[in-house]
């Protein structure tokens, strides 16, 4: 039943930075697994857009699982690259998701469109689809959005991906120069688990 608080779930994701960020936000209660519990690996990605991924990601862990699941799928736009990294914001950084390999494609990108991008507020998006599947195949979705624009430079520590090079609107640092409290009070997570966080 939907109307029912749900007490444990996994996570779909094998992104450590994803992982912690998504337990942060549930109530200290909820038992919470990873697919590593499982030693489940990850489905191939490959919906047109956020919450169709962050679907394929919960349909596929919940079956595997047996258990509720929440998985997200969120990534970075960028105006003025078409949108782009987009959905493909994991796999500009190759293989292996290395973020310093895919920050430095989008300082490739933004320097090809315009050599002096460096100097102006570059506006982008971080988008953030979630997607909750349980084993009767109920779903339920949502989006959370913030905006911004690109640092820069690479700047702070914190956070994962590309906190290091957006800078929301309003503020004058980065996700990556933020604490993990103030980055979840605006970021795009936590807009769009405010939208199902009844079912917690």
């Amino acid at each position: 039943m939907l109307n029912k608080k749900i007490t444990k779930l996994i996570v779909g994701t094998n992104n450590a930075g994803k992982l912690s960020e998504i337990k942060d936000l549930f109530p200290k209660n909820l038992k919470i697994y990873s697919p590593i519990d499982f030693k489940i690996k990850s489905p191939v990605e490959n919906g047109k857009n956020f919450l169709e991924n962050s679907l394929i990601k919960a349909k596929f862990f919940s079956k595997k699982s047996k258990l509720v699941c929440i998985a997200d799928d969120s990534g970075l736009e960028i105006d003025i690259l078409d949108g782009a990294p987009g959905i493909y914001s994991a796999r500009w950084g190759g293989k292996n998701s290395n973020f310093t390999k895919a920050i430095n494609k989008v300082f490739k990108e933004l320097k090809l469109k315009d050599k002096n991008w460096k100097v102006k507020k570059i506006k982008a998006n971080f988008i953030c689809a979630l997607s909750i599947y349980w084993p009767n195949k109920k779903i339920i979705q949502s989006v959370g959005k913030v905006s911004g624009h690109i640092s820069a430079y690479p700047k702070g520590k914190k956070g994962f991906g590309y906190d290091p090079i957006f800078i929301p609107i309003s503020k004058k640092v980065t996700f990556g120069e933020m604490t993990p409290k103030e980055k979840y009070k605006i970021d795009h997570r936590f807009k769009a688990f405010k939208k199902i966080k009844k079912f917690f």
